[in-house]
């Protein structure tokens, strides 16, 4: 008889001054019976508490390959959320770059099915950019599902009390009723 497993949802946390605030995800997500693991860009890791988000989810944080034959630290993922989503992860996203592991978890979990969600987190100036928005049409193409967020001014930072961690869980369809 094989035992009860919990479903597995990734996080991946880029390089936002708001990432800092995972942890409400990561709570909000256990509060629903998933456990959780972080991917964190090789930028986003230095933006995050690593060791207090390694306690909260009982996993390390992954931000980079792991060596050929070395076990896999994480299940495999029953869901993704991208969050806070850069305009720099974004782009390469939809363009099929893989030059992170975050990056080349998120190219794979399309031909996988996995399903995944991004919550952008950006200033205006990026959003006005021609490109953001290409990305953004071609992850809904993938089946992505994208969170709201209203744009911060440039060099304002801010934006944080406007950012809804639940959100991803509400479009993955994770919440309980």
């Amino acid at each position: 008889m094989s035992e009860w497993k919990r479903p597995f949802l990734y996080v991946v946390v880029c390089a936002a001054g708001i990432a800092d605030d995972v942890g409400k995800l990561i709570t909000l997500a256990q509060k629903q019976e998933w456990d959780v693991g972080v991917i964190a860009t090789p930028q986003g890791l230095g933006f995050i508490d690593a060791p207090a988000v390694e306690a909260q989810t009982g996993y390390p944080i992954r931000s980079a390959w792991r060596s050929p034959g070395a076990p896999r630290p994480l299940p495999p993922p029953d869901a993704i959320a991208v969050a806070p989503a850069t305009f720099n992860t974004i782009n390469k996203w939809a363009a099929g770059i893989s030059d992170t592991l975050a990056l080349g978890i998120l190219n794979e979990a399309y031909g996988l099915g996995v399903p995944t969600v991004v919550l952008p987190y950006l200033n205006a100036a990026q959003a006005a950019h021609p490109a953001y928005q290409q990305s953004l049409e071609r992850l809904r193409g993938m089946g992505v599902l994208i969170g709201e967020y209203e744009a911060h001014r440039p060099k304002a930072g801010g934006g944080r009390e406007n950012f809804r961690w639940e959100q991803a869980l509400e479009l993955l369809g994770l919440v309980s009723r």
